[in-house]
């Protein structure tokens, strides 16, 4: 009597290779360098990146983990990798419950980790920024003195000239979109309900040196799919796309809004204003989630120009490859940047993944680091070489996967000579697996 074969059901890519979760938090110290270290890389190099303790239903939805490793005097003195023990980690709880109540104390914190006012932020777009240790300790959630009353992008932005974050919260309820801003001391000193249509998914937005900008785009929230679980979010062809242009200091009685074309941006490059326009580049999909949320299309660099006084705005593909998870030196952040850093691949980051690219956005070129076969590069982080060093005066920071070894490395570009070999390559005890987003913490 024949038997019918088990049916295997297979993972989801995010609980396979190395999107996989380690189950260990581990402490290294004294790691291993080939090469050398730039003695004056002084600080912390922190990413942050989903862990699921279970399947979660999305890449997106795993609880957060940082992976850090502390570079000083010339040394790589420790590696460490800790969940962020939020209260979903812990109570395992969720931020909406049964009845639609919303509790921003509850987080993944699973997208981000930035540093401001002396201060280290595990972030979330959905809710309340969780405090670390340098270490990589929780301290806890943190809403500045309960001032806060939104959730919090994982990507604030700081401002070079006055030393002040802004970063803003949405929401699948009204208000669905609240801009804020913290002082130089890390102080919440405005607050301003903007007025959009209804309740988009906004990962990420610009500041120039006079204004921000929001980008209001067709990736909508579906409650149907919030029901359900998994990820609530889904792209509208009804909904439209748009730029919102606010003045710094203002609200939402001051925003402009532009038509474009239907879109959708994870991530700017950055944005600055020249003569009379706004310049914004981004990673730009056609299209995203059409139909779910399980596939990503490929995403081109692009930039935007938004003419205030004839009302419009212009815009031009600056590649043919893909690219995600695009930066730029933090020190340009709102004004006029050169050059910019991206992964090319087709959804940002995988196994298949063997090239960072280096953008001269004023010659219109491009340069490659091609990994050897094998490894994987995660996001590429710029690292200054000094306090007045020039844009391009520095170093380009990632951890890479690999395969072979079926570990990870920190490695350490110079983004001057950027299709070099690394300067440094340091050894980490275990693999970190493909996240999202760091930064390059320096000692005050």
């Amino acid at each position: 009597m024949a038997t019918a074969n088990p049916v295997v059901e297979e993972l989801p890519f995010y609980l396979q290779g190395n999107f996989a979760p380690v189950s260990h938090e581990v402490t290294s110290f004294d790691l291993e360098v080939e090469g050398a270290i730039p003695p004056h890389l002084r600080g912390l190099y922190l990413r942050n990146g989903p862990n699921p303790k279970k399947d979660d239903g999305h890449w997106f939805l795993g609880d957060g983990m940082i992976h850090g490793v502390r570079l000083e005097d010339g040394k790589a003195k420790w590696y460490r990798n800790r969940w962020v023990r939020t209260r979903a980690l812990l109570e395992g709880k969720p931020f909406v419950d049964e009845n639609g109540n919303v509790d921003l104390t509850i987080a993944k914190a699973n997208t981000s980790v930035v540093g401001h006012a002396g201060r280290i932020f595990a972030l979330v777009e959905s809710s309340f920024p969780t405090e670390l240790t340098p270490e990589l300790e929780t301290i806890g959630t943190c809403d500045f003195d309960g001032r806060l009353k939104s959730a919090m992008t994982a990507h604030p932005k700081r401002c070079p000239l006055t030393g002040e974050l802004h970063f803003f919260g949405y929401s699948f309820f009204y208000p669905f979109l609240t801009y804020n801003r913290l002082d130089r001391q890390g102080k919440l000193v405005q607050s301003e309900v903007i007025e959009v249509k209804g309740p988009t998914m906004i990962h990420d937005f610009a500041i120039t040196e006079n204004n921000i900008i929001f980008m209001d785009l067709p990736i909508v929230f579906n409650l149907e799919k919030a029901m359900s679980g998994g990820m609530p979010y889904e792209w509208n062809d009804d909904y439209g796309a748009r730029l919102g242009v606010m003045p710094r200091g203002g609200g939402n009685a001051d925003a402009r809004w532009f038509e474009i074309e239907p879109c959708y941006v994870f991530h700017p490059f950055n944005a600055f204003e020249r003569d009379g326009k706004i310049i914004i580049d981004v990673a730009r999909y056609p299209e995203l989630w059409r139909g779910g949320s399980d596939k990503f299309a490929a995403a081109y660099a692009h930039r935007w120009s938004i003419d205030p006084a004839a009302g419009r705005v212009g815009e031009e593909r600056l590649d043919d490859r893909a690219v995600e998870f695009p930066r730029v030196d933090d020190r340009r952040n709102g004004l006029r940047h050169r050059y910019g850093y991206a992964v090319a691949n087709h959804v940002g980051v995988s196994e298949k993944a063997q090239e960072l690219v280096k953008y001269d956005l004023e010659k219109g070129t491009a340069e490659t680091h091609v990994f050897p076969h094998g490894q994987a590069p995660g996001e590429g982080v710029f690292a200054p070489g000094g306090d007045t060093s020039s844009e391009d005066e520095g170093f380009v920071i990632a951890y890479v996967y690999d395969e072979t070894r079926n570990s990870s490395d920190l490695v350490i570009l110079d983004a001057h000579e950027f299709s070099r070999p690394p300067l440094a390559t340091v050894h980490l005890p275990q693999r970190v697996p493909f996240g999202f987003h760091g930064n390059w913490i320096a000692d005050a």
